[in-house]
């Protein structure tokens, strides 16, 4: 058997976890929308309250929604540009 010589692609530790921190903001609408719906499955507190969702429920979701923009926030003041990764010895740039 032989083996094939593979490059790999590694990426720097910088690059790396700017990637995840946007992923990790591409993901807040959904955890936002998934926090939301728990309201909806709560059990009526009483025969006027057909939907279940009272000022606990408005507390909640108002909560959830200051809590998405802190985390928004937060991310957004740690993500900075992706940084290219230094040129290796030996090769030039067009």
């Amino acid at each position: 058997m032989s083996r094939t010589n593979r490059s790999q692609v590694l990426l720097h530790r910088a690059n790396y976890r700017q990637r995840r921190l946007r992923d990790a903001a591409k993901l807040l609408p959904v955890l936002g929308i998934l926090l939301w719906a728990i309201p909806l499955t709560w059990p009526a507190t009483s025969q006027d309250d057909q939907a279940g969702v009272g000022s606990a429920g408005l507390i909640y979701v108002f909560g959830v929604w200051v809590l998405l923009i802190v985390l928004g926030g937060a991310l957004a003041s740690v993500m900075r540009p992706i940084i290219e990764p230094p040129e290796v010895e030996g090769t030039e740039k067009e």
